[in-house]
């Protein structure tokens, strides 16, 4: 059997983060003052979950923009007042960079969340977290960064950012559990004859499904949708067909029967349908708090993507970048 770095990223995520537990130092952010998390794909995903503990800590008292980096260094208003957090992997894409250029002419403050061996960053202050990825399909560069924020935003909500911190504690654990796990090779030949691929979740399972999408496109070249349980039921079902596959996230909490509605309808439509959760259902978790759910819901669906790689033989370590025409098309983009 073929294995990817893909396999050695996923496998690496508990560990990363318990090194970064011994070592992280962040700064105090002020609530007080405007707050941007920004970055490009996975690094955006990590940027809005951030977004909304905030908001939900704080019960709505501070609420963080989580936005795209492209469009907060070509057009999106900037102040001196702001604190602007860059999420950049690598810390070497065009438009991260330019938010620092562009925050400096502004004066605003800047931290930069970035992988262990990126260059130094044009930031007030730069925040590492773990080598670079050999995978092209991001893993645990994902959580790493996700852990960073997740340490920002609990001192920034002050008292009730414990009830995140705390949480945090158990997160390599609950990830070691789901590795434990055989892996999802039958869930995989189930799929493989099934495109495209729809994900859902509700609340911060929305994200990860939107995660996870990208990572089913990069790892196995299946064109695949991660979107809210909710708007899953509004016009997309127009084209749910037989031959498409969907993935639903059972949700923490009571979605007012969402889930299962969508349920139903894929079965109705002839939609196969995959149900990942934390109890008795097809891809499992350990349940964990609903605040660190993004780091292991994600897990099952991260090892589903290597083993339908494998199925598909399909390259996730280098996401088409060794074929033509994808080689020379995408190498001419310059990210």
């Amino acid at each position: 059997m073929h294995y990817f770095a893909l396999d050695e990223q996923i496998a690496a995520q508990s560990e990363a983060l318990r090194l970064l537990q011994q070592r992280i130092v962040v700064p105090q952010l002020d609530a007080s003052r405007p707050i941007y998390f920004t970055g490009i794909g996975t690094s955006l995903h990590a940027c809005r979950i951030a977004a909304d503990w905030a908001r939900i800590l704080s019960q709505g008292a501070i609420r963080p923009l989580a936005l795209s980096a492209h469009d907060l260094a070509l057009y999106a208003p900037l102040h001196q007042e702001d604190q602007i957090i860059v999420v950049s992997h690598r810390g070497t894409k065009r438009f991260p960079t330019e938010v620092f250029m562009r925050a400096r002419q502004v004066g605003a403050t800047t931290i930069a969340v970035v992988g262990e061996e990126a260059p130094e960053q044009v930031a007030d202050i730069t925040i590492r977290t773990c080598p670079g990825e050999k995978a092209g399909t991001h893993t645990v560069s994902y959580s790493s960064a996700l852990y960073v924020v997740a340490h920002l935003v609990g001192r920034l909500v002050g008292e009730r950012g414990k009830e995140l911190l705390d949480a945090l504690t158990v997160v390599p654990g609950a990830i070691d559990q789901v590795l434990a796990q055989p892996a999802p090779v039958e869930v995989a030949e189930q799929l493989q004859a099934y495109e495209p691929l729809l994900i859902t979740g509700s609340g911060l399972d929305a994200i990860t499904a939107e995660e996870i999408a990208l990572k089913f496109k990069e790892g196995t070249y299946t064109w695949a949708e991660g979107m809210d349980t909710e708007n899953a039921l509004h016009g997309p079902p127009a084209a749910y067909r037989q031959g498409m596959a969907a993935i639903t996230i059972t949700p923490a909490h009571d979605d007012g029967g969402r889930t299962v509605s969508l349920r139903t309808l894929c079965q109705e439509l002839g939609v196969y349908a995959i149900a990942c959760g934390s109890a008795d259902e097809v891809l499992q978790f350990p349940a964990v708090p609903y605040l660190v759910r993004p780091f292991v819901a994600l897990v099952p669906l991260q090892r589903l993507v290597a083993e339908l790689a494998r199925l598909k033989q399909t390259n996730p370590d280098l996401i088409h970048g060794d074929q033509e025409p994808w080689a020379t098309a995408m190498g001419n983009v310059m990210l």
